[in-house]
């Protein structure tokens, strides 16, 4: 079974909103295990279907898509607290794909049970209906930002939402975070090219914006950060964690 939800050690963060004790019970019997994920595993394939949803605890990954033609567009990264399967639990078949950055423990909860949450615990299914809509809010988000920031306002925007993000699941260190994923990843997600990526990062550490290196991202003024993204005053909201 590995860890109770009521001794969940990514619960209590300020990010998420408090669970009642009805609530944590409901998710222990929610929750039929764990499982453990090497590093580069694919976690859900797209066009495939699955009996098992999941909420990682530990570890990074992301979600992508793939061109019939090879070329891959990353939707988003996979986080701490982050819920993976809820569109085949819906859909009954995923249309992307999600794989392991690094080693990852993920929640395993039952899909069928799905609708028995739905049926006897209204927060929790609005908890699921608030998950997705926060979602279509950030693809809303990227997608503007993909289609009028430059390169350079770009590629701070996407470095500051993920430092802050990673703030608020304590994962920072005074102004250095464990960010292992490749500049390729980076550039999947931002439709730009490797080579441009490179050379844009290159101008943010030459400006000390940000230095990523060595799967490590140092942002000396995260303001700063934020305001060559055009992504001030942006709080991140707390948000439900299943």
């Amino acid at each position: 079974m590995g860890v109770k939800c009521r001794n969940c050690p990514i619960r209590k963060l300020p990010l998420f909103d408090p669970m009642t004790s009805d609530e944590v019970e409901f998710m222990e019997h929610f929750k039929v295990g764990e499982l453990s994920i090497s590093p580069g595993a694919p976690i859900l394939s797209e066009g495939g279907n699955t009996p098992q949803i999941y909420t990682a605890l530990s570890g990074m990954g992301l979600r992508y898509k793939l061109l019939e033609d090879g070329r891959r567009q990353v939707i988003s990264l996979v986080l701490p607290g982050d819920f993976i399967g809820l569109q085949a639990g819906v859909m009954n078949q995923m249309t992307h794909s999600v794989e392991a950055t690094t080693s990852m423990r993920l929640c395993v909860f039952d899909r069928s049970e799905l609708w028995n949450l739905f049926r006897t615990q209204p927060e929790r299914a609005f908890d699921l209906t608030w998950l997705a809509a926060n979602e279509e809010r950030f693809l809303g988000e990227a997608l503007a930002a993909l289609g009028q920031r430059d390169a350079y306002e770009l590629l701070a925007w996407a470095l500051a939402r993920i430092w802050r993000k990673l703030e608020a699941l304590q994962m920072t260190n005074g102004d250095t975070t464990s960010l292992p994923y490749r500049q390729q990843d980076l550039a999947d997600a931002m439709g730009l090219s490797l080579v441009h990526t490179n050379k844009t990062l290159a101008k943010m550490r030459a400006a000390r914006l940000a230095i990523w290196a060595d799967g490590k991202l140092t942002v000396p003024d995260i303001e700063e950060l934020e305001e060559a993204g055009l992504c001030r005053d942006t709080p991140l909201d707390s948000r439900p964690l299943i």
